[in-house]
């Protein structure tokens, strides 16, 4: 089960001093803190992440930045190495002040459980991280083939658009990466778009 199926205060339990419960693993800045005991650590995405939890990682740090300011913030953004991916990003949040749950941490559990319910927090920002990845995939997809056309300003978007119009499994997202034509494709679009082939 996890803490977004439980009531906020049974999750606020669950999750307060985490941190002391991780593997090798040492959080520093807990010296600063009178109250260590009574936060939590909470990973959002990490080097290796799709663009979902890319995703979901700004919506909720948007939402708990009003949490992050004055001299004593109940939400601290935190960065972490980590030896298999690299680093990992987060924040420590306060859950407990006076024994009770934070304002932060109720603003938490409620996107925890929006994402249990669908896990898409912001469709539109989802979709745009989905469309840019896709271009730039494009752009590297293409670092042959382009060699072999004439190609104007703006390509990237005149063959986004083509696939759209005409082949969107071309421009599907794949692994949570963006779309990834294979250079058949793209020779496709080329054409249909009338580029210009440069004799050799």
């Amino acid at each position: 089960m996890t803490t977004a199926t439980m009531t906020v205060e049974d999750a606020a339990a669950d999750m307060v001093g985490n941190w002391k419960k991780f593997d090798s693993f040492a959080w520093f800045r807990r010296r600063e803190l009178d109250d260590a005991e009574s936060w939590a650590i909470i990973y959002t995405h990490n080097r290796e992440s799709g663009l979902l939890d890319q995703s979901n990682a700004e919506v909720i740090t948007k939402a708990l930045k009003p949490f992050t300011d004055g001299d004593d913030p109940d939400v601290v953004m935190e960065s972490h190495s980590h030896w298999a991916v690299g680093y990992v990003d987060g924040f420590s949040m306060r859950v407990l002040r006076d024994g009770e749950v934070t304002e932060a941490f109720r603003v938490y559990h409620e996107l925890a459980e929006r994402m249990d319910d669908y896990p898409v927090l912001d469709e539109s920002d989802y979709s745009n991280r989905e469309d840019d990845a896709t271009l730039q995939n494009i752009t590297n997809a293409a670092w042959r083939v382009k060699n072999e056309y004439v190609l104007p300003d703006g390509w990237e978007g005149d063959v986004f658009g083509w696939f759209w119009e005409n082949n969107q499994s071309a421009v599907e997202n794949t692994d949570d990466q963006g779309g990834y034509p294979d250079e058949d494709d793209l020779r496709a679009a080329f054409d249909a778009l009338e580029y210009e082939q440069i004799e050799e």
